[in-house]
């Protein structure tokens, strides 16, 4: 099963590919879609969403994977955030594809195995699970443990799906 996992932002949106089959796990691509600071919100929400588009066309997932808001600094940036991640879902949901959302305590247990793991170990267990030669950038990273999540979820998902 191919995942696009997506850690969304208003300034800095990434996003991490991955493939699973069974217990196996590889990385695909990652990377971060940036929108300029300068330009009205409206035409960042859109880089964002034909960003996302793009990577959908090209990798073709079967599944997105997008992060929860957990907190944020203030009420405007909880706001941004929250406009951020519903361009990713659409994106996923026009695009026809199920998607996923995860909070931080549970994509960090599924990576890590402890919910309050610090972002450095999230980024050192990825290198290893996906055997990247180097830490990826900081908001790639966070989407490929999005994506990684969903790969150990999928499993419970499909259950939970059957018994509701």
């Amino acid at each position: 099963m191919r995942v696009l996992g997506i850690d969304p932002g208003s300034r800095i949106t990434g996003y991490g590919v991955i493939d699973s089959q069974g217990n196996r796990l590889a990385h695909v691509d990652n990377g971060a879609i940036f929108t300029d600071a300068g330009k009205d919100f409206p035409a960042r929400l859109q880089k964002i969403y034909r960003g996302l588009t793009e990577i959908i066309e090209l990798y073709k997932p079967e599944a997105v994977a997008v992060e929860n808001i957990f907190f944020a600094k203030n009420v405007q940036s909880a706001l941004k955030l929250g406009q951020a991640r519903g361009v990713a879902i659409v994106a996923g949901v026009n695009a026809g594809l199920p998607v996923f959302e995860y909070s931080a305590l549970q994509v960090k247990q599924a990576v890590v195995g402890h919910g309050k793991s610090a972002k450095e170990q999230v980024q050192q267990m990825l290198k290893v699970l996906l055997c990247l030669p180097e830490v990826a950038q900081e908001d790639a990273s966070d989407a490929l443990a999005v994506a990684v999540c969903h790969a150990h979820s999928c499993g419970m998902n499909a259950l939970r799906s059957r018994l509701a």
